[in-house]
């Protein structure tokens, strides 16, 4: 009888959310993939058939890094190789596995008709002649992607000129913004797709040549914060990762079109 007293006041001691928490994930990941409907068609899912709760927190790569260095989440999902490698080798995450990919594409006003003979000549183009280009200036995977196309033609993005004009905002809002102005910028082709106020602007550039967008998922390593759900984070990235992983991510679409490749191997 004394045992079973105690087992009760434990029992109503403990906090109702502690259990909860089992049940939570907190992936931070890139606009990109939250604002394409993606991670939520992916998690209802998930949800579904394993009972878990995913809170996602939609930020910029380079947030979304710094985030996660703090423990503050118990995966990553980003598009940046070099800052993944760096995250997983100074110990900040377990592994990390390639997910899948698009690719990115520049857009720019309708009126501009020239023939794209390649991404660098593009941009030459919009250099040399101070043409309006909105930078998401956010340190993104995209940014980041940005930063090292204009750094192939020796231009300094730090340097302030009045046609290469940094919002410091998601791709969304940089969207609008270059569709407002008739500008040109850098996106990456599923958010082009799921992208609707497009009045004023087009496809400048793809494929000349490709330009690879991958997209990897790490797990955080439970070392930085015991809160971490190893467990969760475990069953969700084999269920990512899995032949059925592949099929929802394959067969994701809007306006009938593919947003992202599966490539995990």
């Amino acid at each position: 009888m004394f045992n079973k007293i105690l087992i009760i006041i434990f029992l109503c001691l403990i906090n109702p959310d502690t259990f909860a928490e089992n049940n939570r994930i907190i992936i931070a990941s890139t606009t990109s993939t939250n604002d394409t409907g993606l991670l939520d068609y992916l998690n209802n899912e998930f949800e579904n058939e394993f009972n878990f709760k995913i809170h996602v927190l939609s930020l910029g790569t380079g947030q979304a890094i710094t985030l996660a260095k703090k423990g503050d989440a118990d995966i990553l999902l980003v598009h940046d190789t070099l800052s993944e490698l760096e995250f997983v080798k100074n110990g900040y995450g377990i592994k990390r596995h390639k997910l899948m990919y698009n690719d990115y594409l520049i857009v720019g006003p309708k009126n501009d008709d020239d023939i794209c003979e390649s991404v660098e000549k593009q941009l030459l183009k919009i250099k040399n002649k101070k043409l309006i280009f909105i930078s998401r200036g956010d340190k993104s995977g995209t940014n980041i992607k940005e930063i090292a196309l204009w750094n192939n033609i020796k231009f300094d993005t730090e340097i302030l000129t009045p046609w290469y004009r940094k919002n410091g905002q998601g791709m969304g809002a940089t969207l609008i913004m270059a569709n407002q102005m008739k500008a040109y910028t850098l996106v990456d082709r599923g958010t082009w797709i799921a992208f609707n106020k497009k009045e004023n602007i087009k496809i400048i550039c793809e494929n000349k040549p490709p330009i690879l967008n991958q997209y990897s998922i790490i797990a955080v390593n439970d070392k930085i914060n015991q809160s971490i759900n190893s467990l969760g984070v475990k069953k969700y990235i084999d269920w990512i990762t899995s032949d059925e992983g592949k099929k929802l991510i394959n067969e994701y679409r809007i306006k009938n079109k593919q947003l992202f490749y599966f490539n995990h191997h």
